[in-house]
């Protein structure tokens, strides 16, 4: 971040020397091969057509005046005209001071400033407990909502109760079965029906408290078991969510929707647009004008309304709200559906407001093995199975440690180990080390030194260079991050920076080495600390001080 901010700085004075304005398409990145330097940029080459110039000139112009510039060491011209620098060690120092400066805040920027977003994410149907799809879901929505925070947007985390619809329906239908069935009764076996062994639970402790469920009418009965069902179930399904460190600021009904007259407000809307009309006794979405096949039903002749007339109803009470961008997290079983709510909240108004991002299945493994996702056979497969045996912390690093989109193979054998093949153990482990360095500096009376050109003029090796420039790059990670919507990026970055500490415990002696040199290394490493433990409260990951 740093770096490319100087050189930025750097290039734009000397462009102004020349009366050159500083081109719309200038790139200005670390090269993929680091033998060529820190930083590459490549504006000589988007300068040329206004310079009237060939690109190597013009280079060579911009070098000779960014040579006077002490905190760049090298340039180099590449290729047809790529200027290629490499940053004085005293630049890379710097970023030891910058860091302790801005202590927890190193890595916020101002990004998203003054933009609202809304991160809705899990909304499972109150139906059934959260299974570990749901945990990836959970984790990528709660790490999103962090990183967007860190990067200035202003960001509310939200849960979807699907609490209308045919689905809760069923779940009545399935507690009054298994009531009657524990009451002696002997009922017919419903065509669809929730199996799971929760449903007979909560149908025993439904009967438990009211003792004339089974003497009711029948709409009745099953309007109370669908009401008790759905409660008990949610709140499962926020203490399991609790339990997993998420957070959701609004937890929003489906049914207050239709209640609240909002779905009748938007066929309103869409109507005004020219987007919705009445034909055959229904009302229909004429997304074919947005590059759909057909037009799609809203409300069926019945009067039913469909799922998506609710979908499209919802998201436009999202932006009355005055969300900027709402972004859905989706299973990738519903890609499907992506391009026909992107035409709805173009039809809205919103065209570019919507943001869906798909996640994987999550491949349960034991020891390397498919495990059978049987509740039967006494298999794990909700997400509380699943933290319960390996913690929180080990379950969202690895929902995190890989793109959402990409299938994610989870071996519960593996997460436990404390071994360095363990990614979560792995980057824990850096920060618990570090700390245990400081508390055996304090026995040996070495405290870290205080920011100066003296102790940053210490950390001259290879190695401590390279801790330093990974450092500065924390927030350029973030940003990225922020603006691309995907968190594994923290998760590389950190297993990046463990991978480069215990490199540097190998190659540097830290409280064996001089006494001024060992208080620059502690300076350094406490920065280490610092940004491996923002970056895990990123992930929603603890950062412990002993393992």
């Amino acid at each position: 971040m740093r770096a490319k901010i100087h050189l930025e700085g750097a290039l734009k004075k000397a462009l102004d020397g020349f009366g050159w304005a500083w081109p719309e398409k200038a790139v200005i990145e670390p090269p993929k091969d680091s033998g060529f330097g820190d930083m590459s940029a490549n504006v000589a080459m988007m300068l040329a057509r206004e310079a009237k110039k060939a690109p190597r000139a013009i280079a060579e112009d911009l070098k000779g005046v960014l040579e006077n510039d002490p905190l760049i060491e090298k340039i180099e011209i590449a290729g047809p005209g790529f200027l290629n620098f490499t940053l004085a060690p005293a630049f890379w120092q710097e970023t030891v001071g910058e860091i302790l400066k801005q202590g927890a805040e190193y890595g916020s920027s101002t990004l998203g400033k003054g933009t609202k977003v809304q991160v809705e994410y899990v909304s499972a149907n109150p139906t059934g407990p959260l299974h570990i799809g749901h945990g990836r879901g959970a984790a990528l929505g709660d790490s999103l909502t962090r990183i967007l925070e860190k990067a200035g947007y202003d960001v509310q985390a939200e849960y979807y109760i699907n609490d209308a619809g045919r689905q809760m329906l069923i779940l009545g239908g399935s507690i009054l079965y298994r009531a009657r069935q524990l009451g002696g009764l002997n009922p017919a076996e419903p065509e669809d029906y929730y199996k799971g062994e929760y449903i007979t639970d909560i149908a025993r402790d439904l009967m438990a408290e009211r003792s004339d469920l089974l003497e009711l009418p029948e709409q009745e009965a099953m309007e109370i078991c669908k009401v008790y069902g759905k409660d008990v179930i949610l709140e499962g399904i926020k203490q399991d969510l609790a339990a997993f460190g998420v957070r959701h600021d609004v937890w929003f009904s489906e049914k207050s929707l239709v209640e609240d007259g909002k779905v009748d407000e938007t066929f309103a809307d869409l109507t005004a647009s020219g987007m919705g009309y009445e034909a055959d006794g229904a009302y229909w979405f004429k997304s074919t004008q947005l590059g759909d096949d057909k037009d799609r039903v809203l409300r069926k002749t019945n009067g039913d309304t469909t799922y998506f007339a609710s979908d499209i109803a919802y998201h436009d009470n999202k932006f009355k709200r005055g969300f900027d961008l709402v972004v859905d997290i989706w299973g990738a079983d519903h890609h499907g559906y992506v391009p026909r709510m992107m035409a709805a909240c173009e039809a809205l108004g919103k065209p570019g407001g919507l943001c869906v991002i798909l996640v994987n299945l999550v491949n349960l493994l034991r020891d390397g093995q498919p495990i059978a996702m049987s509740t039967r056979a006494g298999q794990f497969e909700t997400l509380k199975d699943v933290v319960d045996e390996v913690g929180s912390d080990a379950a969202r690093f690895m929902f995190l440690s890989r793109k959402s989109d990409s299938k994610l193979d989870f071996d519960l054998e593996l997460v436990k180990q404390k071994s360095m093949d363990n990614p979560v153990y792995y980057v824990q482990y850096a920060h618990a080390r570090i700390c245990s360095l400081y508390r055996k500096a304090a026995e040996a009376g070495v405290e870290a030194a205080a920011v100066s050109p003296a102790s940053l003029a210490l950390l001259d090796t290879e190695y401590d260079l390279e801790m330093l420039r990974l450092l500065d790059q924390y927030p350029d990670y973030v940003e990225a991050a922020a603006r691309t919507q995907s968190p594994h990026l923290i998760s590389t970055y950190l297993q990046d920076l463990a991978s480069k500490l215990h490199r540097y415990y190998t190659n540097c002696h830290v409280l064996s080495a001089e006494p001024e040199v060992a208080s620059a290394r502690l300076m350094l490493l406490g920065c280490v600390a610092g940004v491996v433990a923002g970056g895990l409260a990123l992930l929603g990951v603890n950062a412990p001080e002993s393992m």
